[in-house]
C-alpha cells in the first residue's frame, strides 16, 4: 500500500491498525486479549444461559493482564483491577466468563494441560465467591501466592527512575521519539498543555502525594503514544510533566487515553453520558487506587481520561506461572475481581448472587456448568479466529 496519499492523520491510523494486527498474532491470548469487541458479539450468539446477576459496576475486559499492583494517591499499594477503557454497569457475570476465558488461554500457551486449566477455573469460582464476601480492602481474600507476593514486593521498591526507564528509556526530561512515541504538531501540544491546566486536571495532579495547592504544574515534552493493543488507533498521548514550587521539584508522567464506548453490554439506566467520566465512574467503584488518581476531559472534541502514572503500577503475567502457581493465583485473582463487585452490594444481594453462582454446578464441580461450556465454546472461536488472524497478518507481510 502506497501511504504517500494519505494524510498524516490517515497514515498513522494505518500504521496503528497494522501495529494491533501484528501484536494481536503474537500468541492466542495476545489475541483474547485484544479481541473484546468481537469476544460479546460471540457470546451474544452462543445462546448458553448466563446468569443475570445484580446490576454493577464492571470491568468488562476482565483479563489477566488488567490485574495487577495499583498505588493509590499516597502510595499505598493494592491488587485490583488496572484497565478500565470497557467499564459499565452490567452483569458481574460477564467479568466472570472474561476472567476464566483469559485464564484458560494463557494456561494453554504456557503449555499447561487441560486439567490445570479445569482446576484453575474450579479455583476461580470459589475465589470470586470468598472476595464477594470479604469488603476489607486491606487484607487479601484469599493468600497470595507467591508470584504475587514477588510482583508486589517489586512495585514497593520501585521509584521514578524505574519507570522512566521502562515507559520513555530515559530519566532525562524528554521524551525520546522513535517506536514507541511519534512527535507531535504544535497545535496538539498545545491542546495537552490546556486540558492539563484545566483545574479538575491540575489539582488531580497536585492532590497525589499531597502536593502543595501553590505549586505549578509545567509541560515539559509530549508525544504521541503508540501503546497497548486494543487501544490502538485511538488518541494515546504521553505527557512528561514539571512540579514545581515545593521542596523538591518532581518530574511526573501522564498518560492521556481516548475513552471510547464500552463493548461489553450495559444494564445501567445511570450511566454517564461522556465516556470518560463513565470509565472513572467505573474505577471508582472497581479500584479506589487507581479511580482517584484519574479524571475525565476533553481533547479535539474527543473525550478523554487523564492519569498520573506511578511507578508502582505493574500487571501480572500469568506465563510466569507454574502449575501449582497458576491455580493459586486464579482463586487469588478471581477474589479480587469478586471484592470490587461486592463491595457495591448490599449483605442481601451478594448472598442472593452467591447462591445463585451456586445453584448452578454439578455436586462434585465448584464451577457453574454455564462457565465452563461457555469457555469451552469461546476458546474454539477463538482460537480458529486467531489462526486466521495470523494466516491473513502473514499473508499481509508477505
Amino acid at each position: 500500500m502506497d501511504k504517500s496519499v494519505f494524510s498524516d492523520e490517515q497514515r498513522r491510523a494505518i500504521f496503528l491498525a497494522e501495529r494491533q494486527a501484528e501484536k494481536m498474532a503474537r500468541s492466542a491470548h495476545a489475541f483474547v486479549r485484544g479481541n473484546t469487541a468481537q469476544h460479546y458479539a460471540w457470546l451474544k450468539e452462543l445462546g448458553e444461559q448466563i446468569p443475570v446477576g445484580p446490576p454493577v459496576w464492571i470491568c468488562g475486559d476482565c483479563h489477566v493482564g488488567n490485574l495487577g499492583p495499583i498505588a493509590d494517591s499516597k502510595g499505598n499499594i493494592e491488587i485490583q483491577i488496572r484497565d478500565l477503557d470497557q467499564t459499565t454497569i452490567g452483569n458481574p457475570a460477564h467479568d466472570l466468563i472474561r476472567l476464566a476465558l483469559s485464564l484458560a488461554s494463557a494456561a494453554r500457551g504456557s503449555n499447561l494441560p487441560g486439567a490445570i486449566t479445569a482446576r484453575m477455573i474450579e479455583e476461580m469460582v470459589l475465589g470470586y465467591e470468598t472476595g464477594l464476601l470479604a469488603l476489607d480492602d486491606k487484607e487479601p481474600a484469599v493468600p497470595e501466592p507467591f508470584v504475587v507476593r514477588t510482583v508486589k514486593r517489586e512495585a514497593l521498591g520501585r521509584k521514578w527512575h524505574h519507570l522512566a526507564k521502562e515507559r520513555i528509556e530515559d530519566v532525562t526530561p524528554s521524551i525520546p521519539l522513535g517506536k514507541n512515541f511519534w512527535a507531535l504538531p504544535d497545535d496538539e501540544r498545545w491542546s495537552i498543555g490546556v486540558l492539563l491546566d484545566l483545574p479538575e486536571v491540575k489539582g488531580l495532579i497536585l492532590a497525589l502525594n499531597k502536593r502543595s495547592e501553590r505549586a505549578k504544574v509545567e509541560l515539559i515534552d509530549a508525544a504521541y503514544w503508540i501503546k497497548g493493543c486494543s487501544s490502538l488507533g485511538k488518541l494515546r498521548y504521553a505527557a512528561l510533566i514539571h512540579v514545581t514550587g515545593e521542596r523538591k521539584d518532581k518530574l511526573s508522567l501522564i498518560d492521556i487515553k481516548e475513552a471510547v464506548a464500552s463493548a461489553a453490554p450495559s444494564m445501567g439506566t445511570a450511566l454517564p453520558q461522556d465516556f470518560g467520566e463513565r470509565v472513572v465512574a467505573g474505577a471508582r467503584a472497581l479500584s479506589p487506587n487507581l479511580g482517584d488518581r484519574m479524571a475525565a476531559g476533553t481533547l479535539f472534541g474527543r473525550p478523554v481520561v487523564v492519569r498520573e502514572l506511578m511507578p508502582e503500577d505493574l500487571k501480572l503475567e500469568i506465563e510466569q506461572f507454574t502449575r501449582k502457581e497458576a491455580i493459586s493465583a486464579a482463586r487469588y485473582l478471581a477474589s479480587v475481581v469478586g471484592r470490587a463487585h461486592g463491595r457495591q452490594m448490599s449483605p442481601d444481594t451478594r448472598k442472593a448472587w452467591i447462591g445463585e453462582l451456586q445453584s448452578r454446578h454439578p455436586r462434585d464441580m465448584a464451577a457453574p456448568t454455564w462457565l465452563w461450556n461457555t469457555v469451552v465454546s469461546l476458546l474454539v472461536l477463538h482460537e480458529e479466529a486467531y489462526l486466521r488472524h495470523c494466516r491473513a497478518s502473514a499473508i499481509q507481510a508477505a
